[in-house]
């Protein structure tokens, strides 16, 4: 669905981008960290994040901040998909984890 006319400043900023040429595409994320359920915030953050990704015709992707795994379980991050399911929202392609590139952040640090 292309947007025609922004609402809110967000969308007047990611319009103006695209109108631009500085940003080809809208590309967005939800990053929880798995250890607990979503409050009414996480809410709030899925329906900003994939809606402008949604109302520009972009993508959202879904990637959780696993990085504290003594506090993380299997159950929080189902209960997380499901909720953003719930809310009426898909992300675009798989689930991300920040832990399966751990060593190309450190990479990134190191080179830095």
């Amino acid at each position: 669905m292309e947007k025609t006319s922004a609402s809110n400043f967000l969308e007047t900023i990611i319009a103006a981008d695209l109108a631009a040429g500085r940003v080809s595409s809208v590309v967005t994320r939800f990053p929880p960290e798995p250890n607990g359920y979503l409050h009414i915030g996480h809410a709030k953050s899925i329906c900003v994040n994939f809606g402008l990704a949604e109302t520009f015709g972009g993508r959202c992707n879904l990637r959780f901040d696993d990085t504290n795994p003594e506090k993380e379980s299997q159950e929080y991050i189902d209960s997380i998909q499901a909720d953003v399911r719930w809310l009426g929202f898909t992300w675009d392609g798989e689930v991300r984890f920040a832990s399966a590139y751990f060593q190309q952040l450190f990479d990134w640090a190191v080179y830095l």
